[in-house]
């Protein structure tokens, strides 16, 4: 039987990045002892989440790719022998930039990246002021382990993504992340909401018959304009399997390390028996490539 061992790193960030890429470094050496071969990290984890505000000096934390982050997780994929996905503020070129995630095969090469296709515009998460929407498509990335259908954080709540992905090869959905509440939320609406976010996700393995790999950051970010009290990261990191079982589940409130394995033969059974991709009738689908049908 073909099983993988996946590490999920969920980390509490601080304003010096020096210390961020130590603690990841750490924790990636700690994933690896435990056996992992494939290890995911959250989403934009050099650095806080500056997407709080709007501030044109915030571009200067953005670099080119490759580069120095690039440089420095090659080296830990290399050291650790693992294959691992970064989340990295790309600079394309002056005035450009994305959201892109890299990742590195198992001699520290990099197999391939992914610039996030879905950006977001709410009150603490303005994305569309810093990122470029990608334009190199939903396309699965060649490892030494499989093919990884990587996407970003708000790319989470589209099933369109993940069926792409699924249909070009993917053998797993991998989601980078960084999301959590505001303090004025209730209590109510707080579970309403990471349980929709669970929900979706889960929802994305079962139609697709894939296992998934979300990966979120955890603790308390303020808001630099005072504006809102800041983002409580939900954490909630988890693996679900190609039935939308829970594989493994961090808490929500602390940094975690989680290692679980993985069946990558399941998918091949459970597609069998729930056959969704021979039963899809693409010749009446012809509308979802429109805004909305009026």
């Amino acid at each position: 039987m073909r099983k993988i061992k996946v590490g999920l790193i969920q980390q509490s960030n601080t304003a010096d990045i020096r210390v961020n890429l130590m603690n990841l470094a750490k924790s990636i050496e700690a994933c690896a002892a435990h056996g992992a071969q494939l290890i995911v990290l959250q989403e934009l984890h050099n650095s806080l989440y500056f997407c709080q505000t709007e501030n044109t000096h915030l571009f200067d934390l953005a670099e080119p790719i490759p580069g120095p982050s690039t440089g420095f997780y090659s080296e830990l994929a290399a050291a650790n022998k693992v294959v691992l996905v970064a989340s990295l503020f790309e600079k394309r070129a002056p005035g450009l930039y994305h959201n892109t995630a890299v990742v590195f095969d198992r001699d520290g090469s990099i197999a391939g990246k992914y610039r996030k296709m879905h950006i977001p515009d709410d009150p603490a998460y303005y994305e569309k002021f810093y990122f470029t929407p990608g334009d190199i498509g939903f396309e699965p990335i060649q490892t030494s382990l499989g093919k990884l259908g990587v996407l970003v954080c708000w790319d989470q709540w589209y099933p369109e993504a993940a069926r792409l992905m699924a249909l070009k090869g993917a053998e797993l959905l991998i989601y980078p992340t960084a999301i959590g509440w505001e303090s004025s939320d209730t209590d109510d609406e707080k579970a309403r909401q990471l349980n929709a976010w669970i929900i979706s996700q889960r929802a994305h393995a079962v139609a697709n018959g894939l296992p998934v790999i979300s990966v979120n950051r955890v603790g308390h970010e303020s808001d630099p304009s005072g504006q809102t009290n800041g983002i409580q990261f939900w954490g909630n990191s988890f693996v679900a399997g190609p039935q939308g079982e829970f594989l493994a589940q961090a808490g929500n409130d602390c940094p975690e390390n989680i290692v679980v394995e993985i069946d990558m033969e399941r998918s091949e059974n459970v597609r069998r028996w729930w056959p969704f991709l021979r039963d899809r009738r693409i010749d009446e689908y012809d509308g979802l490539t429109k805004r909305f049908l009026d």
